[in-house]
């Protein structure tokens, strides 16, 4: 330990807290004051016991002490102000600059560590007792997480727990931690992220993001879970019958299982539940939002999540149901509006820089007897008490947050004079990666090695990112397809394709996203998925210098002529296995008892146009349930289970090869549009 010149000998720990740490710490206008204080040269003198404890006195006789191996919480200061005060926050920031200044000075070095080597005996000291106490019990019941080790570029280590995330700011101290939990939940869930990290550590798979299941019994086996079994029933009726042919009551059976699931904690399957009975009730409404191959999805996931349900996180098991968050400062990427003219349903997509994800405000809006609601009209009502298109491009700080873990965010009622929106400026540009991406090509690299959408978490907004951008190369309009392309550049010269395609709900969306790309757009937000050997952006925002544009919430009528779109080589590839998981939608719709000839000759033309392709096992799987006997060869209930199968198996590898067809294709971001 060297000495400032200063008295005060060099504290790494506090070192380590740099102004946006504290800011965290405790709030902006604390760091804002102390520093403003320092500048006009009311500075401490600082010197340090033995013990490392580092004092400080003020002009004014005030004294603050610092001891070595807690946290801000644990310091004294004579002042009357209670918790972390500025004087605290003038130690540090003191510290540090007598620290930058001194002899030999030298930026801090990357430090690889892991909070998991804390013991509990130090992790109890740190979080207190009934916290721990608390901890513990969940530990024992098991949960997931995914454990971030630090990296040079982020060498903060951390840990997404179901419903918060936890980092670690200063190497070697636990009692920094930083999460987004509310205050009262706070050491609960730093015991629970060591934890994770041991875990992690454990596994020894030296990957830098690794997924854990830490604690909890040996998981039962499937068969073990009655309410999962039942929920497979219903969705093996539904397979049989036909989303035709039930009536609602099967819905309401479907409402009922999904009750099941989330009272037993199994989250995901819930989840996939519910949005089967939604799809049952759009198509008894004869709405636009009921598609056969979402049901086909759906029914597959379900099949999957059973098939899986031993490897941790599959079933979302013990997950809690949501959880507070202390004050958070949100930052909107935009807005989706989906549905009809007589019940519309807008997402509102929050980035949370502090956690590394993005949280999703969803609320229905029903259109008066007799009349008709589109997007636009909703950007004037009223959301937490401020218009919708003004929440959809500001920047929301709350202290009434909570956070389920599919990351869908709710505001406490009644708590609104808690929440204030301001616009959202040029808080895009400063958002942290992964959220803000300059690389497409590193940001695909990422996927690969995950398990299939089918059994990860059902998490809202899992693919969506805010890119900036180099350029737009092109925008133009595909009037067969009624939708809206454009090739633009990452900030690292990668290309991707924006697609947008009309819907009636929103008819002014496509006009006023051409608009933004051909006005100087520096950033977009959207959705982004491989596709066509690149990366596709679902856009939600698009950010130029004129301000923040949300396509969804925009005025007209879709009547503005927009270039055409230069023809692109179509992907056979893609094209095939598109238009056999188009084919294989049709089974669910009209049930496996209902299936006619001429579904049953689309399926065919489909594994003939897989194998042209090289698509060879896809092929026979399609085959093989087409030629699945459906007579009297054998019993009734035997040849629908046969069926059946045949079908899932053939829809299960549809869906895994379309989600995987592009991983691993290298140079394949860069020129795939």
């Amino acid at each position: 330990m060297t000495d400032t010149g200063t008295g005060a000998a060099v504290r790494p720990d506090l070192l380590a807290l740099t102004p946006e740490t504290l800011a965290a710490l405790s709030n902006r206008g604390l760091v804002k004051r102390a520093t403003k204080e320092l500048d006009a040269g009311t500075v401490p003198a600082l010197t340090t016991d033995p013990d490392t404890t580092v004092r400080a006195r003020f002009d004014d006789g005030t004294t603050t002490a610092l001891p070595p191996g807690t946290g801000l919480d644990e310091g004294s200061c004579s002042c009357a102000a209670p918790g972390v005060c500025r004087h605290l926050i003038a130690l540090v920031l003191a510290h540090r600059r007598d620290a930058e200044a001194g002899p030999g000075a030298a930026p801090a070095a990357f430090t690889d560590w892991s909070p998991g080597s804390t013991d509990d005996a130090a992790l109890a000291e740190a979080v207190g007792t009934r916290p721990f106490a608390t901890a513990r019990r969940t530990f024992e019941r098991g949960y997931a997480a995914v454990v971030h080790r630090p990296t040079p570029d982020r060498p903060e280590p951390r840990v997404e727990l179901p419903t918060c995330t936890v980092s670690f700011p200063v190497p070697g101290a636990i009692a920094y931690a930083l999460t987004d939990a509310a205050a009262a939940l706070r050491g609960e869930v730093l015991a629970l992220a060591v934890w994770a990290f041991r875990a992690a550590d454990a596994a020894e798979t030296g990957e830098r993001s690794v997924p854990v299941r830490v604690g909890g019994r040996t998981t039962a086996p499937a068969t073990a879970r009655p309410a999962l079994d039942a929920a497979v029933e219903l969705a093996d009726v539904l397979l049989a019958e036909g989303v035709a042919h039930v009536g609602p009551v099967h819905g309401g059976a479907l409402a009922r299982a999904g009750a099941a699931l989330t009272a037993e904690s199994m989250h995901w399957p819930a989840g996939a539940i519910a949005a089967l009975a939604e799809q049952l009730t759009a198509y008894a409404d004869r709405s636009a939002r009921y598609r056969p191959e979402s049901v086909a999805a759906l029914l597959t996931e379900v099949h999957a999540r059973r098939r899986a349900a031993a490897h941790p996180g599959v079933l979302g098991t013990r997950e809690t149901g949501d959880t507070p968050l202390r004050r958070v400062r949100l930052v909107s990427l935009g807005c989706r509006v989906h549905g009809t003219g007589q019940s519309l349903v807008s997402e509102v997509y929050f980035a949370h820089p502090g956690a590394g994800t993005v949280l999703v405000l969803r609320k229905e809006w029903t259109a008066p007897e007799g009349r008709e609601l589109s997007a636009h009209q909703l950007a004037g009502r009223r959301v937490l008490g401020t218009p919708l298109g003004s929440l959809a491009t500001g920047s929301l700080v709350s202290e009434s947050v909570r956070r389920t873990p599919s990351h869908a965010l709710t505001i406490a009622r009644g708590r609104l004079g808690a929440t204030t929106i301001t616009p959202v400026g040029a808080a895009w540009t400063e958002l942290p990666e992964p959220l803000l991406v300059r690389d497409l090509t590193a940001l695909a690299a990422g996927w690969d090695g995950r398990p299939p959408r089918l059994i990860r978490p059902r998490v809202e907004a899992e693919a969506v990112h805010v890119v900036a951008l180099s350029e737009v190369e092109s925008v133009g309009y595909d009037p067969a397809e009624q939708r809206l392309e454009a090739v633009v550049r990452d900030a690292s010269g990668n290309r991707a394709l924006v697609a947008s395609e009309y819907r009636p709900e929103c008819p002014g969306a496509l006009d006023a996203l051409a608009d933004a790309l051909e006005g100087g757009a520096t950033h977009i937000s959207g959705s982004l998925h491989r596709s066509g050997g690149g990366v596709r952006i679902d856009p939600l925002g698009v950010l130029t210098p004129a301000g923040t544009v949300v396509p969804d919430l925009a005025a007209g009528d879709g009547s503005t002529a927009l270039a055409a779109v230069g023809r692109r080589p179509s992907d056979p590839l893609t094209a095939a296995l598109d238009e056999a998981l188009s084919a294989m939608a049709a089974v669910p719709h009209s049930g496996l008892r209902h299936l006619g000839l001429p579904a049953r000759a689309r399926i065919d033309e489909a594994a003939t146009a897989l194998s042209r392709t090289g698509l060879n096992r896809a092929a026979t799987l399609l085959r093989a349930f087409v030629e699945t006997p459906d007579d009297g060869a054998v019993s009734g209930s035997e040849a629908l289970a046969a069926r059946s199968g045949a079908w899932l198996e053939a829809q299960l590898h549809l869906l895994v090869s379309s989600e995987l067809r592009f991983s691993g294709t290298g140079s394949g971001t860069n020129d795939g549009p």
